[in-house]
């Protein structure tokens, strides 16, 4: 069962609880979709409600993105933020209606996501910090360009995040996600962070370890 009404297509995992469940939003990385990250959910805790997000912008000849990456830029690589920037705001809009679709508790929501899904997810939740309570950003980074100007004055006590990065990444170097923790700390915001050896992906022990932390922070 999926809501098509919503702001963004998506599959679920009904929790075990009828009300007020705690609410887990995957978001996948550049060039994949909603089915993604969904294999992890029957590995998670039953009375978390999953939503594995599917980004808007369809790619050529398959897959998704959350923003369009120009790969033949002089520079290396080159994001286009503005795209970025509507996303986020898509999926803000989307939590408020997923929180009023869906029998969930709109004070417990937590955020997964994986490469450009977890860059989205530091932009969302620096963004409205309001609509958060548990980051879990894997393999990502921060990128600034896609945050509001005033977040040193904001209150993120709320927030709290998970982040880890395969130390031999070879699509986004370990040393973007080693800024990831001191930028996290200037804003006086709780985080773990963690590295495990290997490439652009999550490795099992990864997985057990933000499981871990995830368990204790839903109930």
């Amino acid at each position: 069962m999926v809501n098509t009404s919503l702001a963004l297509h998506h599959v679920i995992r009904k929790s075990t609880l009828t009300e007020n469940a705690p609410l887990l939003i995957m978001l996948h990385g550049y060039g994949s979709d909603e089915n993604d990250l969904f294999s992890f959910a029957t590995e998670l805790p039953e009375e978390l409600f999953v939503i594995s997000v599917r980004a808007p912008y369809p790619m050529q000849p398959y897959g998704n993105a959350w923003y369009a990456i120009n790969f033949d830029a002089e520079k290396g690589k080159w994001n286009d933020n503005e795209q970025a920037k509507v996303s986020r705001d898509l999926i803000a809009k989307f939590i408020d209606e997923a929180v009023a679709a869906y029998p969930v508790n709109k004070n417990n929501v937590s955020l997964l996501g994986f490469s450009q899904g977890s860059i989205l997810s530091y932009a969302v939740a620096l963004t409205y910090p309001e609509k958060i309570k548990n980051v879990v950003a894997l393999s990502g980074y921060v990128n600034k360009a896609i945050f509001p100007e005033d977040i040193e004055s904001r209150d993120y006590s709320n927030l709290d995040f998970y982040c880890s990065h395969g130390s031999v990444d070879q699509v986004i170097p370990i040393d973007w996600a080693r800024q990831n923790a001191p930028f996290l700390s200037s804003l006086n915001i709780k985080h773990k962070y963690s590295e495990f050896p290997v490439g652009h992906g999550v490795a099992p022990q990864n997985f057990y370890e933000f499981k871990a932390w995830l368990v204790k922070r839903i109930h």
